[in-house]
């Protein structure tokens, strides 16, 4: 499946998750500042996607789960080094480019682009296949 389709399904699923209209879903859109998503959303996102591209995602493999829990992972409100590296292990897909110059645990929303969930899908598509 090329990049244009998946992301034209991508799109799909969060115009219909998020109440949208296709030109707000741009590839560089953060799905919670600019997009309004909230934390349930993200569950119906994960659905939607398994649905549409036929693929299992399993639990914390597309958005984290209890990272900020975690203390290992954050101190007084901010994600520690371990904390990123874990982060970038568990989400080969996300953009932490501005997590890293401020890793406040509040912005860690914040990695969630349309372009990240696009590159998770080509991910998976590509590892079914291959």
């Amino acid at each position: 499946m090329e990049r244009d389709e998946i992301f034209q399904k991508v799109r799909d699923v969060l115009v219909e998750s998020l109440a949208l209209d296709e030109d707000e879903v741009r590839p560089d859109a953060k799905l919670t500042t600019d997009l309004g998503a909230e934390s349930i959303d993200f569950l119906d996102i994960k659905f939607q996607l398994e649905q549409v591209f036929g693929f299992k995602i399993e639990d914390g493999e597309l958005f984290p789960d209890n990272v900020a829990q975690d203390t290992e992972y954050v101190s007084e409100g901010r994600l520690t080094e371990k904390g990123l590296a874990a982060l970038r292990e568990r989400l080969p897909h996300a953009d932490f480019s501005d997590l890293e110059s401020d890793p406040k645990v509040t912005k860690v929303p914040e990695i969630f682009t349309v372009d990240a969930i696009v590159k998770f899908c080509e991910n998976k598509l590509a590892a079914q296949s291959g």
